[in-house]
């Protein structure tokens, strides 16, 4: 792979260039259509670990997207600092910056209502459904995309088909910005034989051509059908990922009372050694636990980013030949590699295991199900008798413009469905479910 070809500034559906606009470059364009669409304001409304909170210091999908976005341009920066000879004449850090910000912006722009529980909960579903025959009428690849589906999967579909031009190049990005957000450049074929990040694929059969299409705009090769190598970028984007949740995540485990201020303060102070701010250093007995975290949090966030930005260019052969094993976190030095390792054990052994958290995961199975069992449902009583019930008529006037139609095969149908299911905040699926069910809302 070359970077001439890799940061390519083409757009995907649209055959001609658009006119450069002064102090705005292509992948600004990218991060202003990424942030004001509907997909990305709508993770406001969802889980990120914890339920959506009243506590407003709690992180949803939308502050978490935000804050990796910063720490994703300021990788990118720092890493075209140091390669900058072999970057094209008219790339400048800022670009490279900007193409992984938007890429960090766009990272959970799929995920389904209810977090990491509301994607099992789908895939849990279709597995039901797929016993009871519901699934007979697809092809084997068609029916991996509902068995194991997958947020990174969706997000690429809300980029490339569903926001602004539907169907027609989506939000149609630059093919540099699309390269660098495909994590899991591959289908469902491969999410179980891939052994790296179990069930974890980036395109549906609906989206693999494509996927195929911008892997040959970006010069990007092709590992083995429906298997593309990583964009170089896309470990920048998972290297901000990691920093980000890994330390957040310890936040707000602090702000729920379920772990100590200590403790997390320790694992910072083991990263950052002597190298502390001196705004830390003056803190005194009466200053905030927030405060102080605050401050050692951005000095742990800059020793992590010049690790990440050091372990790029050590890689930068393996990365250009697509053959780097693993994600950037286990290459990078000894205390910054240990520091996001802790942080994510940590947060395995005193955060996910909340009984508030366990018990919003249940009930996103409960709302889930109710979801799909009405809406597929009704597709598969369309498909298999060509009419439908009143109930499921309207049903169907829900989904809008995006019902089913009877031409239609029962993929596409589920897919759309899917669509509509996964858009959905937390607050909206639970208030459509409760309402399915003739309950009431709650006074």
């Amino acid at each position: 792979m070359d970077w001439n070809t890799l940061l390519n500034r083409e757009r995907l559906g649209k055959t001609s260039h658009s006119a450069e606009e002064l102090g705005r470059s292509p992948f600004h364009k990218d991060h202003d259509r990424i942030i004001f669409s509907g997909a990305f304001r709508r993770l406001g409304r969802k889980t990120q670990v914890h339920p959506v909170s009243s506590n407003d210091h709690i992180h949803t999908r939308l502050t978490h997207s935000l804050e990796v976005s910063c720490v994703g341009r300021s990788l990118a920066m720092r890493v075209a600092q140091m390669i900058r000879p072999d970057l094209p004449q008219w790339c400048e850090p800022s670009d490279l910056g900007m193409i992984v910000q938007s890429a960090c912006l766009a990272h959970d722009i799929g995920n389904p209502p209810f977090g990491h529980s509301g994607e099992d909960a789908i895939r849990h579903w279709f597995q039901h459904a797929a016993r009871n025959g519901w699934l007979d009428s697809m092809s084997e690849a068609q029916r991996a995309d509902f068995l194991n589906f997958e947020g990174n999967a969706q997000g690429f579909r809300v980029l490339t088909q569903l926001e602004y031009h539907q169907f027609d190049g989506g939000m149609r990005l630059t093919y540099a910005t699309l390269g660098a957000f495909s994590k899991y450049p591959w289908s469902s074929k491969h999410a179980s034989a891939q052994g790296y990040k179990k069930h974890k694929f980036g395109s549906y059969q609906s989206e693999l051509p494509l996927l195929e299409h911008i892997a040959q705009k970006l010069g990007i090769p092709k590992l083995d059908d429906e298997h593309w190598a990583r964009h170089p970028l896309v470990y920048l984007v998972e290297a901000a990922d990691d920093i980000c949740y890994g330390l957040i995540d310890l936040e707000d485990g602090i702000e729920m009372d379920l772990l100590g201020y200590a403790e997390v303060e320790a694992l910072l102070l083991d990263l950052v050694g002597d190298d502390l701010p001196e705004t830390y250093r003056l803190l005194g007995p009466n200053d905030s636990r927030r405060r102080k975290l605050a401050i050692l949090r951005g000095k742990a966030i800059e020793h992590l980013t010049n690790a990440a930005a050091q372990a790029f260019v050590d890689q930068l052969p393996a990365l250009m030949a697509g053959t780097l094993q693993g994600d950037l976190v286990e290459h990078m030095n000894g205390p910054a590699k240990t520091c996001v390792i802790s942080a994510k054990a940590l947060a395995r052994e005193k955060i996910f295991q909340d009984k508030r958290k366990t018990l919003h995961e249940i009930g996103a199975y409960t709302t889930l199900e109710i979801l799909l069992n009405a809406f597929c449902g009704a597709a598969l009583e369309l498909h298999t008798q060509g009419t439908l019930s009143f109930k499921n008529k309207r049903i169907f006037d829900l989904l809008g413009q995006a019902a089913p139609q009877p031409h239609w095969s029962l993929y596409t149908s589920f897919m759309r469905i899917i669509d509509f299911i996964g858009g959905m905040t937390d607050s909206y699926a639970t208030e459509m479910a409760r309402e399915m069910t003739g309950r009431s809302s709650p006074v």
